[in-house]
């Protein structure tokens, strides 16, 4: 549904996913996709939306908390990196890939494990970087504070079924990988909101 007003309702209860943890803005397509908190049902919600009238186009709920979002740069497709720190040996999560038409998503690490995927770019449109939690931190107090960086790489990731990505794929250097602050990230997740909020109401009308 299009919210109306000048200013968004408080606490951006109208979006449907509790309070938004994450944003990311596609403004040449005009599409919105935010990560949000569902506290009820265990699962973190990640919605799509149009941005000029914030109407939503797609839902799916994760696992696992969301920290990367990305849109391809030309495929109806959002890259959607979860996962957590187990509380006492392994970084878990998942990489899904929501096809934005159809509503479908996948899964695409093959272990059964996953891996906690921190982070999450296109460098074009057959090669998603991905930086990812080290498995485990096992003897390695580190583990907190570094990641691994791949590079996958998919002729066409529109066919790419599940689980698909294999440790090869996912293999990459150490780099420093610190979290950030998830204060910090809701702080600006609620500012990007109201970027696009503002941008929106203030363009002109394409109503006769």
């Amino acid at each position: 549904m299009a919210a109306s007003g000048e200013h968004p309702p408080d606490g951006w209860a109208f979006l449907g996913i509790g309070d938004p943890l994450l944003v990311v803005h596609d403004e040449r397509r005009g599409l919105l996709a935010v990560a949000g908190t569902d506290a009820d049902a265990g699962t973190t919600p990640v919605a799509v939306y149009q941005s000029r009238y914030f109407a939503r186009s797609a839902l799916i709920r994760s696992r696992f908390p969301v920290h990367a979002m990305a849109f391809h740069p030309r495929r109806p497709l959002l890259a959607v990196g979860t996962g957590r720190y187990d509380g006492g040996y392994f970084f878990e999560g998942e990489l899904l890939l929501l096809h934005l038409k159809t509503g479908a998503v996948v899964s695409l690490i093959e272990h059964w494990l996953g891996r906690q995927v921190l982070g999450l770019e296109w460098l074009d449109e057959q090669s998603l970087r991905v930086l990812m939690a080290p498995p485990d931190d096992w003897q390695d107090e580190a583990a907190h504070e570094h990641g691994h960086v791949a590079v996958a790489n998919r002729t066409d990731w529109t066919t790419v079924p599940a689980q698909s990505l294999t440790g090869q794929d996912l293999a990459g250097p150490r780099i420093p990988a610190p979290r950030p602050n998830p204060h910090d990230e809701a702080q600006r997740a609620v500012a990007t909101l109201r970027s696009v909020w503002e941008a929106q109401r203030a363009a002109p009308s394409e109503d006769p």
